[in-house]
């Protein structure tokens, strides 16, 4: 691609794309790795992986041998009738969540919508119609579908589209003594990120963690755990709530789990799941072979040796980046997450670091105003981290 077609794709897209993305100005064409390459050829580290997505990299050749040969057999064949992944899929995620059963979608979103109705559906099923309330917390987000969007915090996310679903009251993350008056008989479930994503990388304390589960044994309150960004080994194991003594009856996954595929999966405990009838959901899209198959390939690639390696890149990245907070005290508040998800809260807009680690090569994203988020593919490498240390400790120093 030329620098003059490139201009032509911005245009393009000026005209009739949905202008709701605050893009970058480049163009990227390719990936190999932990690099994308623009229309220039000018390769950027990723440590943003498509927000979490991309988690074997890019054009990771198992993945791609996989995909192609499943798009010669079936790609797709709808949910009315079996094929011989779905079922495969569901026991692998059911073993690595203690979770029974799985509803297959396409995104993190879809899964958090399922684990909302499925949740009220339980308490429906048991004659408790008026059980229908949620309780969600500060800094929560967990989509933008109408009801996913409902249970996220930011009134700037939630405003244009109100009224949203009713019945759902927020928690401040930061007094667990709270969130007791809030959770009652009439509460449906308590939806929680174990480690908060788009809500600035930040792990709940474990007095909240304490908190949650003491409200749900007084109530017998259902609890959703949101794994999409937390969970499929992101924050090393394969979820993080169980990590805070959390033990959720439905799990919402999504991003990590397709390495770039679209997937998403809601977990049910036997229980919620006994609730549920034919008819209560569907989806067209969700569990098709080719999303499965994908699915499959990151769980094999990860179990084949990839834990030890990222735990210790993982190491490697949080003391490199409290290095960083040490060195910059006037521009770093602090270092936050877990695993290979971490935050740098800025004392400032994060912005214009965001921006000038672009220019260096590097990809990050802002979050939370102040908070350099980093999700890097789980291929990272310590040197790779360095790499990318560098880059910030440079801008850090100009900023």
């Amino acid at each position: 691609m030329t620098t003059s077609s490139a201009t032509d794709v911005r245009a393009l897209e000026s005209q009739h794309v949905l202008q709701i993305y605050r893009r970058f100005p480049i163009v990227l064409e390719r990936g190999d790795g932990m690099r994308v390459f623009d229309e220039h050829g000018r390769g950027y580290l990723d440590f943003i992986s498509g927000i979490g997505v991309a988690s074997l990299g890019h054009a990771h050749p198992g993945l791609a041998r996989a995909i192609a040969a499943q798009a010669t057999q079936l790609i797709h064949t709808s949910n009315l009738y079996f094929h011989p992944l779905q079922g495969e899929l569901a026991a692998r995620l059911a073993a690595l969540t203690g979770l029974d059963r799985a509803f297959f979608c396409n995104s993190g979103t879809e899964a958090i919508e399922a684990c909302l109705k499925f949740a009220r559906r339980y308490w429906h099923a048991r004659g408790e119609t008026t059980r229908t309330k949620f309780v969600a917390f500060t800094h929560a987000f967990h989509g933008r579908t109408m009801g996913s969007l409902s249970v996220t915090w930011d009134d700037h996310y939630r405003a244009p589209f109100q009224p949203l679903i009713p019945g759902v009251t927020f928690a401040d993350a930061n007094d667990p003594g709270a969130l007791a008056s809030l959770v009652d008989a009439d509460t449906a479930a308590i939806i929680v990120e174990p480690v908060q994503g788009e809500g600035g990388v930040r792990p709940i304390s474990t007095a909240l963690a304490s908190a949650i589960r003491a409200a749900c044994e007084r109530t017998g309150t259902l609890l959703i755990a949101d794994e999409v960004q937390s969970g499929s080994f992101r924050t090393g194991e394969f979820l993080a709530s169980p990590t805070f003594g959390l033990s959720p009856d439905l799990v919402a996954l999504g991003k990590a789990l397709g390495a770039g595929v679209p997937v998403g999966a809601a977990m049910l405990s036997e229980k919620v799941a006994e609730a549920a009838a034919p008819g209560d959901h569907g989806t067209t899209y969700g569990g098709n072979l080719l999303a499965c198959r994908a699915a499959l390939v990151f769980l094999n690639t990860v179990d084949a040796g990839m834990r030890a390696s990222m735990a210790a890149t993982s190491a490697h990245l949080f003391h490199g980046l409290r290095g960083l907070a040490d060195r910059h005290p006037d521009a770093v508040a602090e270092v936050r997450g877990a695993g290979l998800i971490a935050g740098l809260d800025l004392k400032n807009d994060a912005s214009a670091v965001v921006n000038a680690a672009l220019e260096r090569g590097l990809l990050v994203n802002r979050t939370s105003t102040t908070v350099i988020r980093m999700l890097p593919p789980y291929i990272v490498t310590t040197a790779e981290v360095d790499e990318a240390l560098d880059i910030l400790d440079a801008v850090l120093a100009t900023a």
